[in-house]
């Protein structure tokens, strides 16, 4: 086990979005976004006035989930991996 492993998902998250701040790796953003089930669910919406407020709804729990705002839930195992995987390269 290393150090990474032992963190929590929040200090993880906090480490990753700061290397990705610091080096401006919009690209480590876009895809945990698009690797999220909320962010799926809006690619999915057919584009239908009842469908916006459900993706507007969605966008905005994704947001607060990625932030830590809101628990990660489902997500968190890949995140969780994908957060090591990033600041161990």
């Amino acid at each position: 086990m290393t150090e990474l492993d032992s963190l929590s998902t929040e200090d993880l998250r906090q480490r990753a979005f700061d290397k990705a701040e610091q080096d401006k790796d919009r690209g480590f953003f876009w895809e945990l976004v698009k690797h999220m089930r909320g962010a799926q669910a809006i690619a999915a919406e057919d584009g239908s006035s009842g469908g916006i407020t459900g993706s507007i709804s969605e966008a905005v729990h994704v947001v607060r989930e990625l932030m830590g705002k809101e628990p990660l839930g489902d997500d968190e195992p890949l995140l969780r991996a994908r957060f090591i995987d990033y600041l161990r390269h």
